[in-house]
């Protein structure tokens, strides 16, 4: 509470977004975790969590109060206008020390008390990374589990388990983790065993301009010989080439082909993340323009180049995934191998393999490739008060390629874009521990699994509504081969305008299909129900009907015979008339069934 200058604000206005004349007035209350609004008349209720908001500005005052406006990154946005100054001031203050906690103990994982009766520890032993290397048939004879990262001595932001190419030696192994930036050596990652090949992960080496290590080309050279039916392999630096050699200049930069034979080498030209940050400001810019014009609209989704971005990240998951499926392996680095990376090989591998296309199997590919392998969460979603140059929405285009693959194969997906709305928001509320910190260690270090609920353990409870109804399960041998020309790459409005306050579309076929699906299960549940007890109440009649007599007195509305206080004889062709109505009964009941599926 010591940040909560004014916990109550009266006569406050919710400014409608698109024209500022409207307004609802409300009370705004702070609370420890939510921004509160609520409006009595208007029977409204807005509940914003703290950890959501993105950008809070206090605007110039102005003749009716001074405007507070929040952008929150779920791409909601909201401008309050308190009538008192110094009341705008408090709530600004409180809402800058509230949104960025200086440490992560801090943060609402640590204070969120579930209200379900989920169990604290339910979703943190879902995931098993030896047990998804195992389904990848992986240790082989070709592939080899290396301890040498135990207690994380070689890289603090891989996990202790990595498995690299049975001919690698111990040495091969430091020398070329030295190489390497942040000490990210090559480590399998992904391995098809259908051709073979092998997805392989690391950071771009300390090369400089003319620096090389045998121990580092020898390790390649492993991981090339490791695919007997391979002819060479892939070296892919998802980075533009020339942001690349200038950081040859600083030290690091790329391979050369002369130093390691029997290789490719290619670059994907995905822009660093900084310019994404830009390209994603932009995009909330235009999405918030209070215009009708269309052509201003499509002109500001154009410059934000927000599309564009998104279309290179496909384009060299794409690439990934041909080279998988035709049987050469690929080594994929960025810079420090944590963002474009974890972006291109796990798209890569949603193409390949069905499994990571179901609900469980897409969050043991964030677990895998985001989490184990050390995407920077804390850092790049600003989950403290810190480097703003350091945050970025890596991981929120790694969800917008999911739905972008998911636009085009329907069928080949168990959940639906439900799923990926509350993956995206879950990660910025910091509601659960899920993808508190920066790397494993971390979240070894501050004990998120016994100290906050998994996000996965919540995702699970509510799995009905994630089920996506179009879902085919004989697609689960079907390798995706996505389409990305520019007019199949679309603007997701149901995740960058979900918010908007006026006329909407009509709700998607696919909810519709959704809200069908649960109605005919309830129905057949209810239909089961009322079968099981017509079902007991005939096992009734036919014990009276042997014995002469009715014990349990029957329903008027089904027999037409009033119920009476004394048991009575009731003769053979009654009782045949009952059996026979309740026959009649459960007929309809599976008839009614059979046509609410059509």
């Amino acid at each position: 509470m010591e940040h909560i200058a004014t916990p109550k604000v009266e006569n406050v206005h919710l400014l409608d977004n698109i024209n500022t004349r409207n307004s609802t007035v409300g009370t705004l209350y702070i609370t420890t975790t939510h921004l509160i609004f609520v409006s009595p008349k208007e029977k409204e209720e807005l509940w914003i969590l703290h950890m959501h908001l993105n950008v809070v500005e206090k605007l110039p005052l102005t003749t009716s109060g001074t405007p507070i406006r929040i952008q929150c990154s779920n791409f909601r946005t909201a401008t309050f206008l308190v009538h008192r100054d110094k009341d705008a001031q408090d709530i600004y203050t409180s809402l800058i020390h509230l949104s960025r906690p200086l440490q992560l103990e801090d943060l609402y994982c640590f204070q969120y008390r579930s209200k379900s009766d989920l169990p604290q520890h339910t979703g943190w032993t879902f995931f098993d990374l030896g047990a998804e290397f195992a389904r990848q048939r992986v240790p082989s004879t070709s592939w080899v589990t290396c301890g040498l990262n135990t207690e994380y001595r070689i890289c603090p932001t891989y996990p202790t388990q990595l498995l690299v190419p049975a001919t690698v030696t111990s040495s091969l192994v430091v020398g070329s983790a030295k190489f390497r930036s942040k000490g990210r050596l090559p480590a399998l990652t992904f391995y098809y065993s259908a051709t073979g090949a092998a997805l392989v992960r690391c950071s771009q080496p300390l090369s400089g301009l003319k620096g090389r290590s045998p121990e580092d080309e020898k390790f390649i050279g492993c991981i090339a010989e490791a695919n007997p039916g391979g002819k060479f392999l892939y070296i892919v630096d998802t980075r533009p080439k020339i942001n690349a050699m200038a950081n040859r200049a600083g030290g690091k930069g790329y391979e050369s082909e002369a130093f390691y034979p029997n290789t490719k080498f290619v670059f994907k030209g995905i822009e660093n993340i900084h310019i994404m940050r830009e390209s994603l400001s932009k995009l909330v810019e235009t999405c918030e323009l209070k215009t009708d014009t269309m052509e201003l609209f499509l002109q500001g989704i154009e410059q934000s180049q927000w599309l564009k971005h998104g279309k290179a990240v496909l384009e060299a998951s794409i690439f990934i995934a041909e080279a998988l499926t035709s049987g050469t392996s690929v080594v994929v680095h960025c810079s420090d191998g944590w963002d474009r990376t974890s972006q291109t090989c796990a798209v890569a591998q949603l193409l390949i393999d069905p499994f990571y296309r179901t609900i469980q199997g897409y969050q043991a590919l964030i677990e895998k490739d985001w989490l184990h392998f050390g995407h920077k969460f804390s850092d790049r979603c600003g989950f403290l008060a810190g480097d703003s140059r350091e945050i970025s929405p890596v991981f929120t285009q790694f969800i917008d390629a999911t739905w972008q693959v998911m636009t085009q194969f329907p069928q080949a997906f168990q959940f639906n874009s439900k799923y990926l709305l509350a993956i995206h928001d879950h990660l910025y509320s910091c509601q659960y521990g899920t993808f508190i910190g920066n790397c494993q260690k971390e979240r070894q270090e501050l004990k998120l699994s016994e100290k906050t609920f998994s996000l996965w353990g919540f995702l699970t409870n509510s799995a009905d509504e994630f089920v996506n109804p179009l879902y085919d399960h004989a697609s689960k041998t079907e390798v995706l081969r996505p389409s990305v020309s520019p007019q199949n790459i679309r603007f997701w409005r149901g995740l960058y305008c979900r918010f908007e306050v006026g006329t909407h579309p009509r709700e998607p076929v696919i909810d519709l299909l959704t809200l069908t699906q649960l109605h005919t299960a309830s129905l057949e549940d209810h239909a089961k129900h009322l079968s099981k007890r017509v079902d007991g109440l005939r096992s009734l009649i036919s014990t009276a009907k042997a014995s002469g007599a009715v014990k349990k007195f029957l329903p008027s509305a089904v027999t037409g015979m009033a119920v009476k206080q004394d048991v009575e004889e009731v003769n053979d062709s009654e009782l045949e008339k009952v059996e026979k109505r309740f026959v009649e009964l459960k007929t309809a009941l599976v008839e009614k069934c059979q046509s609410s599926k059509m």
